[in-house]
């Protein structure tokens, strides 16, 4: 019988097992070969990143924190310093014993116990306490916190590798609230929240520096390998033009003068006449930059650089500088003065009733008269009135490093009303800071040269080295003759005038009040803003002294600056030393009809609502200013100011 002959194709099962193996053997032979040219790679041809990974992986970098910088003050006292600290932690899951190398090359053993008891010697702690803080799985734990850097270093050179360091500092500021609005204060994550903390921050925070070293596999410093360090800069130190004594002089001063009226604030300016430089920026209520949680917001800026008001009276010391600087009048000029001013339809009038007066410009200044001032201002078109005030710089900020300086308000002259226009002249319907104010006597006092104020002294490198700061150059603003006229009239009004009480005891003195309307926060008026600025001794000025009270409560002839300007003044001429006045005090008669009669010691107050503003008629209020005739009046019904009516300022 045939055999069937098989139809099938391919491989017998005997040859599918051969072929798969081939398969398998070429696999893995190609594994091998990618494994070997791998190898040939690495070890050939990247030897160098290999060995800057293994290297990477070992190294550990710290940063090392660059020192704050002082704050100081003119004397070098200091005002704000920084302690570097740091807080010791701890990953207790990772506390174990392990081998601390040597420098020699030779290893040690250290076990929890030991490093325990290392520890506590390093920072001065018990046993007891270091052992429960390495006790547990936390991976964050504080050992201690705010060490001294020697104490850090010592720890550090421990090398525990499961102990680690977290710089961190304390800003300090020795003089508590004296000045803590101008020096300002530190926020979170050393954040420069104010006063020269922020404005200077870049140069007193310096740059940080790093270390970088290797560690073993266990985690310890390698002591043999090399280290690497990026150098720190410490921060400079900035000193101010701020006297602390005489900060705290006015401070206190303005503090009390405040509360006896239960102001909402007060603030006093002492500045240098010759450079504008800032000695004193009181405030009634400020900052402590220790404790800056406690403080109020409205505490925290210098107000006499960020509160912008209407100057009231003092003003007229800038209208009567350009009206003599454009050769419209001298103090001795005579003018009749009447008993109310309409001009333009606008009624302007006076403090105090009288009738119609012959007086010199003096006089007029000296019994702060609003319708003479006017009378003489008006002289001058609107757009050199305007003009006059920006020459003085009302409008613009003056530059001082402080942050949040107010620009006041100083509207484009084809903005003014009618009544706007003649306001102007007695400081209505214009703000400006104290700060500015203060500027516009400095001009004066300095001969007619205007310095913007500056309170940035000097700058210390961390290595000691002084770089005095570059001062404004003074631009001029009027001549020295009109800048003496000026200040005759300034002396006119404390020794016969309105404000006797500006007297400073051994020396002459020049000044002028100032009264106006506080505008309140839902519109219309609510209070007064009163101030005087002052500058002493007038033959040689060399200090000015600006107080300014908001909101002070009381008769309106009694809630003025004069004795507070009198305390601190007073002060500051016996701290520098300046040698009391050996000449007479300049003599211009206030009035021409009564030449022998000088103004009576209850002078007029520049009240607003009866010296500086106005209510909505336009006509002048008379908020308790009432005034009786003069028994000692003339037959022809002039009469000198009332004895009855309010004294300028009873400060």
């Amino acid at each position: 019988m045939a055999r069937a002959r098989s139809t099938s194709t391919g491989d017998t099962p005997g040859s599918l097992g051969i072929g798969r193996s081939h398969i398998g053997i070429v696999l893995v032979l190609g594994l091998l070969v990618v494994l070997g040219l791998r190898l040939v790679w690495v070890q050939g041809f990247d030897v160098a990143g290999r060995a800057e990974a293994a290297a990477t992986d070992r190294s550990r970098t710290e940063v090392v924190p660059a020192l704050r910088g002082e704050i100081r003050d003119t004397d070098g006292n200091v005002l704000a310093r920084t302690l570097q600290r740091y807080d010791v932690t701890v990953d207790q899951s990772k506390v174990r014993e392990f081998q601390r190398l040597q420098a020699d090359g030779t290893a040690e053993t250290v076990t929890p116990t030991q490093a325990v008891y290392q520890l506590a010697d390093a920072l001065e702690l018990e046993d007891t306490e270091v052992k429960k803080s390495l006790d547990g799985e936390k991976q964050f734990e504080y050992v201690a916190r705010g060490v001294t850097p020697e104490q850090w270093n010592t720890v550090r050179e421990l090398d525990l590798p499961y102990v680690y360091g977290q710089p961190s500092s304390d800003r300090i500021y020795p003089n508590g609230p004296v000045a803590g609005s101008v020096v300002g204060f530190m926020g979170g994550d050393d954040e420069a929240l104010g006063g020269i903390e922020q404005t200077q921050d870049e140069l007193l925070r310096g740059t940080d520096g790093s270390r970088t070293f290797e560690i073993s596999a266990d985690g310890v410093r390698i002591p043999v390998a090399p280290t690497e360090e990026s150098p720190v800069t410490d921060g400079s130190s900035v000193q101010l033009s701020i006297d602390s004594d005489v900060q705290f002089i006015a401070q206190q001063a303005v503090t009390e003068r405040t509360e006896e009226l239960v102001a909402d604030w007060g603030t006093a300016v002492v500045m240098r006449i010759e450079d504008g430089a800032v000695l004193g920026l009181a405030d009634s209520s400020t900052v402590d930059p220790n404790d800056l949680g406690s403080a109020a917001p409205e505490d925290l800026g210098a107000r006499a650089v960020t509160q912008a008001v209407e100057p009231g009276s003092t003003q007229k010391i800038l209208t009567a500088a350009a009206a003599v600087e454009e050769g419209l009048v001298t103090p001795r000029t005579e003018i009749t003065v009447p008993p109310f001013l309409e001009i333009d339809g606008e009624k302007i009038t006076d403090s105090f009733d009288h009738d119609e007066q012959d007086r010199t410009f003096a006089g007029i200044i000296a019994d702060s008269m609003n319708t003479g001032t006017v009378m003489v201002g008006s002289k001058l078109s609107p757009e050199q009135r305007h003009a006059w005030l920006q020459r003085f710089g009302v409008g613009e900020t003056t530059g001082i490093e402080l942050p949040g300086e107010s620009r006041g308000i100083l509207a484009p002259v084809d903005q003014w009303d009618k009544r706007q226009q003649y306001t102007v002249l007695f400081g209505q319907g214009v703000s400006q800071t104290p700060l500015r104010t203060a500027t516009v006597f400095q001009a004066i006092a300095n001969g007619g040269v205007q310095v913007e104020p500056r309170v940035v002294e000097a700058v210390v490198d961390a290595d000691g080295t002084r770089t005095p700061v570059e001062r404004p150059e003074g631009e001029r603003i009027v001549s020295e003759e009109t800048a003496q006229q000026v200040l005759d009239l300034m002396e006119v009004t404390v020794t016969e005038g309105g404000a006797k009480e500006a007297a400073v005891e051994g020396y002459r003195v020049g000044g002028k009040t100032g009264t106006a309307e506080a505008p309140g926060a839902e519109g219309g008026y609510d209070g007064y803003t009163t101030s005087f600025v002052g500058v002493a001794p007038i033959e040689d000025p060399q200090y000015l002294v600006a107080v300014t009270l908001q909101r002070p409560e009381g008769d309106v002839r009694t809630i003025g600056a004069t004795g507070t300007f009198s305390k601190i003044m007073g002060q500051v001429l016996r701290h520098y030393g300046v040698p009391p006045s050996t000449t007479d005090p300049v003599e211009i008669p206030l009035r021409t009809d009564e030449p022998e009669k000088t103004a009576p010691e209850d002078a007029p107050p520049d009240v607003v609502g009866t010296d500086d503003a106005t209510d909505d008629t336009g006509d002048s209020t008379t908020e308790g200013a009432t005034a009786t005739p003069d028994p000692s009046a003339t037959a022809s019904g002039s009469a000198s100011p009332s004895p009855s009516r309010p004294a300028d300022e009873g400060d």
